[in-house]
């Protein structure tokens, strides 16, 4: 049997219904069946997931394999068990979250074959199919340009290339985000290239979270300051090289402020909420936003400081 151009690897856990949509997508392809594969790895799911994944194997709708982990790993390690099992030369990453445009693996393909040493990163847009406006109490991705996260919703990497690195590091498990930041920028600083590829998107899942979620969400970030710690240049992704966000920047400094003169304290704070104002307005939502907004920025600012102490970097 011939060996396809491309291997889809996707890491999946209690997702079927997102989970089905993207492989829905991937049958549509304008790439003919022999000329990629798609293996998904099933990280510990429920029964719900197994049985999507058995029917899509057995109406052979896809080049489609599966492999299952008895025990949730988490996306590094589920990953890695998916590429270290591919036919392909070049893998194409995404997620159990995501939806491909037709053309995607075609124009991955394309870029690649003109920068073949290069890792290349696709766009990726909001799912125009989940509808509503998009704010604070969602979540999705969005990547309209090269780097500096590298998010592996949608990446292609030449298979050698990920050998050479021995693939994810899986201290990065399902509650330590960055793992796919953390590859990429082991691969840039050996010297790999890294190229854009506009035309190969994309559509990530807009989910609402609610309140509990969205402080759920701010919790996690804070082991993502294991990537600023091994690779300092990652942090041209932070505000100043040192605060997570701008939101970051300006809570800290409201705390500072508390110390501060009367008039100079006052006119910080100020600021501050005027920029949450304009922040809550342009999320389609009035004042009564703001103090949510506050403390989601201090958990978050909670959660990185934590993270920074454990891995002795300093990031805010």
């Amino acid at each position: 049997m011939a060996e396809p151009l491309v291997s889809v690897v996707v890491a999946t856990h209690n997702r079927p219904a997102r989970l089905e949509r993207l492989l829905e997508s991937l049958s549509a392809q304008r790439l003919e069946r022999h000329q990629f594969e798609v293996i998904v790895v099933d990280d510990a799911s429920e029964q719900q997931t197994g049985q999507l994944l058995a029917r899509w194997e057995t109406e052979a709708a896809l080049p489609l394999r599966t492999i299952r982990l008895e025990a949730p790993r988490g996306p590094a390690a589920a990953r890695n068990a998916g590429w270290r099992s591919a036919r392909a030369a070049l893998v194409a990453f995404t997620d159990d979250d995501c939806a491909a445009d037709p053309g995607w693996l075609s124009e991955g393909l394309r870029v690649h074959a003109s920068e073949p040493m290069s890792i290349v990163q696709g766009a990726t847009v909001p799912d125009p199919a989940d509808g509503g406006a998009l704010g604070p109490r969602t979540r999705t991705v969005s990547v309209d340009s090269l780097g500096p996260q590298y998010e592996a919703c949608n990446i292609f990497y030449a298979r050698a290339l990920l050998e050479s690195l021995d693939g994810f590091d899986e201290r990065f498990d399902a509650r330590a985000p960055g793992e796919d930041t953390d590859l990429a920028w082991r691969a840039i600083e050996r010297g790999t290239a890294t190229v854009f590829a506009p035309d190969a998107v994309v559509f990530h899942a807009v989910e609402r979270v609610g309140i509990r979620g969205m402080l759920r969400l701010a919790d996690r970030w804070g082991e993502t300051a294991r990537v600023f710690s091994a690779h300092p240049e990652a942090r041209s992704m932070l505000y100043l090289r040192v605060f997570w966000n701008v939101w970051h920047y300006l809570l800290w400094r409201s705390l500072l402020a508390i110390m501060a003169p009367r008039s100079l304290r006052r006119l910080i704070l100020t600021r501050h909420l005027l920029e949450l104002r304009k922040r809550s307005i342009e999320a389609g939502e009035g004042a009564a936003l703001i103090p949510l907004l506050l403390i989601c920025d201090a958990v978050e600012c909670w959660s990185m400081a934590r993270g920074a102490v454990r891995h002795r970097t300093f990031v805010l």
